[in-house]
């Protein structure tokens, strides 16, 4: 049975099963393991307190969101993918507005992270935009 988003509970429910997936990719797997190694528990509590600031407008967390990826081998199909498992774990799992938010959110930073790799790459800048 589908569940609205409502509680930290909820988030992490989201944020443990996207990621199983995400391990569990050939595509995606191999580039967070390598770069989040035996770190997944700090980086699962921080996509907690993300998606819960995001979604339930508790703000508890604070950070650059972008900067930890600047230097990440990915391009377009890379954020398709992630994209594709998201909405998949949402579709799967979920319902409601703040599903929908979530959905809406991550096309968004998809959009605006590969904006910013591509304008980064292309032009050998080491400042944000």
């Amino acid at each position: 049975m589908k569940r609205e988003i409502l509680h930290l509970e909820d988030v992490q429910l989201l944020v443990d099963t996207f990621y199983s997936k995400v391990r569990q990719d050939g595509l995606l797997g191999p580039i967070f393991e390598n770069v989040i190694q035996d770190q997944w528990s700090k980086h699962l509590n921080k996509m907690y307190t993300f998606w819960q600031t995001v979604l339930l407008g508790e703000h508890t967390y604070s950070g650059h969101p972008f900067m930890p990826h600047i230097d990440l081998p990915v391009e377009k199909r890379h954020f398709e993918r992630w994209l594709e498992l998201f909405y998949q774990t949402l579709d799967e799992n979920f319902e409601g507005e703040n599903a929908d938010e979530a959905k809406w959110r991550a096309s968004k930073m998809a959009e605006m992270f590969l904006y910013k790799l591509t304008y980064f790459r292309n032009s050998g800048s080491t400042h944000l935009i």
